[in-house]
């Protein structure tokens, strides 16, 4: 596993990390031992930094609590990452966060749930805040007592991000990254690099698309990709990624081989982020893992690059290195 050095949070990370929304039945049910033995074979393997949120399971929650039944014993081994501002969301009556004593509240849950009394990295959860205030008083307040080591945003929006960072405390942003989604190197990653901000990039497997075992058949019934199908407009977008993965199975092998490919286009920017892949199972986590020993040569992201693009790739890939 490669390790990096976190931004300015001082923390050495390995550069795969764990999500565990997956752990928490909104990507279908998963049964309490599997979601341990998960968490499990991620650390058996190098993981040293997993990522959840309050809001993350049904019920809300779940995902946290199974983290922190998991990392029973373990909790010198692993750096948390969670995230506040969203409980209640999906059941329509969320946590107004409108004070300190809020933020404050809700993250003193999350330590209940987690089992411990500290977390290295809060982000707020309200990826399109206009005013984040509140939360920058709120966790300047809980690093000061040594509840919190760092603190960041969540989002994907980089006029957020400026106005989160607007004194220089951003220490981490979290943000969707992938072959699939390339959005954030116009100006995210660039914005981070320039103010030493460390990047999370969640969903590198564009929600499980980029592991190539899926077709225009496939049918989606989970609460997160059910959603999918929801709108004309959704369902093509659906279909254009697809399609493009159809274009990478020319030269990349569907399963292991793509994941690999896929998790380390990430990776190799020349940003250095970490990311998250999610996992339902031990097999997933240690295979998502195991693509953290290497990272992709600038060649051949391009070659990446140019075959989504419909260009054409005579050879397969290099191999990583």
């Amino acid at each position: 596993m490669l390790y990096r050095d976190f931004g300015k949070t001082g923390l050495k990370v390995s550069a795969i990390g764990l999500g565990t929304w997956n752990i928490g039945n909104q990507w279908g049910e998963i049964d309490e031992n599997t979601a341990l033995a998960t968490v499990h074979a991620a650390l058996d393997h190098g993981v040293n930094i997993i990522d959840t949120a309050e809001s993350y399971g049904i019920p809300s929650g779940l995902s946290e609590e199974r983290l922190g039944r998991a990392l029973k014993g373990k909790r010198d081994q692993v750096h948390i990452i969670t995230k506040v501002g969203r409980w209640g969301r999906r059941s329509g009556q969320t946590v107004p966060m409108t004070t300190v004593d809020m933020v404050r509240l809700c993250v003193h849950a999350s330590l209940y749930r987690l089992r411990t009394d500290y977390i290295d990295v809060l982000l707020c959860h309200e990826g399109k805040i206009e005013d984040p205030s509140v939360y920058l008083e709120a966790f300047e307040l809980l690093k000061q007592q040594g509840t919190i080591g760092s603190y960041g945003i969540s989002t994907d929006k980089p006029e957020v991000l400026e106005r989160f960072n607007a004194q220089g405390t951003c220490s981490v942003v979290e943000l969707d990254y992938s072959l699939l989604n390339r959005k954030p190197e116009k100006t995210m990653l660039p914005y981070c690099q320039a103010h030493g901000i460390a990047v999370v990039a969640r969903g590198p497997l564009g929600k499980g698309l980029l592991s190539g075992k899926y077709s225009t058949d496939t049918v989606f019934t989970d609460t997160v990709r059910s959603e999918w199908y929801d709108t004309d407009a959704e369902r093509e977008k659906l279909h254009s990624k697809l399609a493009k993965i159809e274009r990478l199975k020319s030269v990349v092998s569907p399963g292991e081989a793509m994941v690999r490919q896929a998790i380390q286009f990430v990776t190799a920017h020349e940003c250095q982020p970490i990311t998250i892949p999610g996992a339902k199972s031990p097999a997933q986590a240690a295979m998502n893992a195991q693509a953290g020993d290497a990272t992709l040569t600038p060649g051949d992201r391009t070659a990446l690059i140019s075959l989504l693009k419909g260009d054409t790739v005579e050879a397969k890939l290099p191999a990583a290195v």
